[in-house]
C-alpha cells in the first residue's frame, strides 16, 4: 500500500478527460448529490488530505480509497482555480436537488402570468449564483457586472416566457408546456456571457502544460463560455422537452384527474430523475480544461509566447468553468 501511495497523484483525474465517457464518469463522481449533505468538518478533512497528498506528507495508514474519497469531496466542493470552498447552492452537486424543485414547478405552473414571472425569477436567481460560483476565478467579476447580468438575464427570461405564453394561448396545450424551456434557453444565452463578461473583455488566463501563465486570451474566453452555454441548455433540454409530453399523457388518465395535488410533486421527482443523469452528461460534453492551439490565439499573444518559448509551446490550456 505504501508503494502505491508513493505513486499516487491526487490531482490526476481517475478517468481519461479527453474522452466523453471518461468525462461523464468524472462528473458522475463529483456531482453526486449526496456530497451536498457532507458536513463542513468532513469537507475540511478532505481539503487537508488533498493538500497533504500534494506535499507528499500522507498520514501513516492512509488507504488509497480514503484519498480517492477525499478527492471526490474536494473536487465537488472547492473551486479548481482558488481552492476556496464554494457556496452549497452554487455547486454542481446541488444541481439535482435545487434544479429538480425549480424545474418541476416551472413546468407545473406555466399557465398564469404571475406564476411564470415568479418561477422564472427564482430560476434566474439560482442560475446567476451557479454561474458566478463556477466561473473562471482568475478573472474578477465586480458587483456591478453581476447585478447587470442578473437583471439582463431575468428580463430576457421573463420577456420570453410571458411573450410566448401570450402567443401560445391558442396553440395546442403541449406547445404552452414548452414555453419554460424556451425561456430557460434564451436566458442561458444571456446570463452566462453577461456574468463572465470580464473574461470576454480582458481575456481568460491561458497556461502551458506545466501550469505557467502565458497571458490572457479573449478568443479562448469566447470558446469556453460558448461551450458552457451549450452544456447548460443540454442539461435542461431532455427534462423540459420530454417531461411535458409525459405529463400531457398522464394527466388524461382517470386516476390522475383525481389527484391533481400530486401533479407538482410528480413533476419535481421526474425532473430529478432527468437531472441525475443529464448533469454529468452535459458537464462532460467538453473538457473542463480546454486545449487550444497557439495558432488560434490573438496575434499579439502568439508573438509573446513564441518570443519566450519559441515553438516549444504548441498548445495552451485554460479552465472554461462549468
Amino acid at each position: 500500500m505504501e508503494a502505491s501511495l508513493s505513486d499516487f497523484n491526487i490531482d490526476a483525474p481517475r478517468w481519461d478527460q479527453y474522452t466523453f465517457l471518461g468525462r461523464v464518469k468524472h462528473f458522475f463522481n463529483i456531482t453526486d448529490p449526496r456530497t451536498v449533505f457532507v458536513s463542513e468538518r468532513e469537507l475540511d478533512w478532505a481539503k487537508m488530505m488533498v493538500e497533504k497528498s500534494r506535499s507528499g506528507v500522507i498520514p501513516p495508514g492512509t488507504q488509497v480509497e480514503q484519498l480517492l474519497y477525499a478527492k471526490k469531496l474536494y473536487d465537488s466542493a472547492f473551486h479548481p482555480d482558488t481552492g476556496e470552498k464554494m457556496n452549497v447552492i452554487g455547486r454542481m452537486s446541488f444541481q439535482v436537488p435545487g434544479g429538480m424543485i425549480i424545474t418541476g414547478f416551472m413546468l407545473q405552473f406555466y399557465r398564469t402570468v404571475p406564476a411564470v414571472i415568479f418561477w422564472q425569477w427564482v430560476n434566474q436567481s439560482f442560475n446567476a449564483l451557479v454561474n458566478y460560483t463556477n466561473r473562471n476565478a482568475a478573472s474578477p467579476t465586480s458587483v456591478r457586472q453581476m447585478a447587470l447580468s442578473y437583471f439582463t438575464a431575468t428580463t430576457t427570461a421573463l420577456a420570453t416566457a410571458v411573450g410566448m405564453n401570450m402567443w401560445t394561448k391558442r396553440a395546442p396545450p403541449l406547445v404552452g408546456r414548452w414555453v419554460p424551456f424556451a425561456a430557460v434557453a434564451a436566458a442561458n444565452c444571456v446570463n452566462i456571457p453577461m456574468t463572465r463578461q470580464q473574461e470576454l473583455i480582458q481575456g481568460i488566463c491561458v497556461k502551458d502544460g506545466n501550469q505557467n501563465e502565458l497571458g490572457h486570451s479573449q478568443r479562448a474566453a469566447a470558446i469556453g463560455i460558448t461551450q458552457v452555454v451549450i452544456s447548460r441548455i443540454t442539461m435542461a433540454a431532455p427534462g423540459m422537452i420530454l417531461l411535458p409530453v409525459i405529463m400531457e399523457r398522464l394527466e388524461k388518465l382517470h386516476f390522475m384527474k383525481k389527484v391533481k395535488v400530486l401533479h407538482a410533486p410528480l413533476q419535481v421527482m421526474l425532473s430529478g430523475c432527468f437531472l441525475l443523469f443529464m448533469v454529468p452528461v452535459a458537464c462532460g460534453l467538453f473538457p473542463q480544461i480546454c486545449k487550444l492551439p497557439v495558432s488560434y490565439l490573438e496575434p499579439e499573444l502568439q508573438d509573446t509566447i513564441k518570443a519566450s518559448y519559441g515553438e516549444h509551446v504548441p498548445y495552451v490550456y485554460f479552465n472554461k468553468g462549468l
